[in-house]
């Protein structure tokens, strides 16, 4: 029994999640900012995630290794008819805090979908010209901090070099899928 419920938990933590569709061109009618100067990270988060508290620990750990040279957006998902209290979590507070960052409500998931971000956790990088450079998560496995592919990926792209790849896989809660009905009864 203790076996099979170890099993459980490790297919729950390797288990990523899905992404739609990402334009490789930084999409004209998004609300989000490209930085046309510097490179643009942009994290798309689920605020009622307990799995994107590691995403977050390793934005901070990310940006610190880069020393800047990059403009970080977190745009947080609020179901349409949610208070601003349901999405102001401690993981709100946790990314504003973190220099450079710049958090964003993300009514409805509206600029999630026209990244194909469909996993909390989900991080996009692109280039000053709109190109995209990575796609994918900066966790190693659902809500755990630590070394990464993603991360090192990022880092290697900000310091000027090619990385190995250029897509992770992303770790988290579903960012706009099957829990909106759950979203929906709790607003109630």
């Amino acid at each position: 029994m203790v076996g099979a419920g170890f099993t459980v938990l490790a297919r729950y933590q390797n288990a990523s999640g899905t992404v739609g569709r990402t334009p490789s061109d930084w999409p004209a009618q998004t609300r989000v900012a490209l930085d046309q100067k510097r490179n643009t990270l942009v994290m798309f988060a689920h605020p009622q995630c307990p799995c994107s508290r590691a995403s977050i620990e390793e934005l901070n750990r990310l940006l610190a290794r880069c020393h800047g040279g990059v403009t970080v957006q977190v745009w947080f998902f609020k179901p349409a008819g949610f208070s601003e209290d349901w999405t102001r979590t401690s993981l709100w507070r946790s990314a504003a805090a973190i220099p450079g960052v710049t958090v964003y409500d993300d009514p409805d998931g509206a600029q999630a979908r026209l990244f194909g971000a469909e996993t909390s956790g989900y991080v996009l990088l692109y280039d000053p010209r709109g190109k995209l450079r990575f796609r994918g998560g900066i966790t190693g496995s659902r809500g755990h901090a630590g070394d990464n592919a993603g991360e090192d990926a990022i880092v290697s792209l900000l310091d000027g070099q090619e990385p190995n790849l250029s897509q992770t896989p992303v770790y988290g809660c579903s960012l706009l899928g099957e829990c909106r009905a759950s979203f929906q009864q709790s607003a109630q």
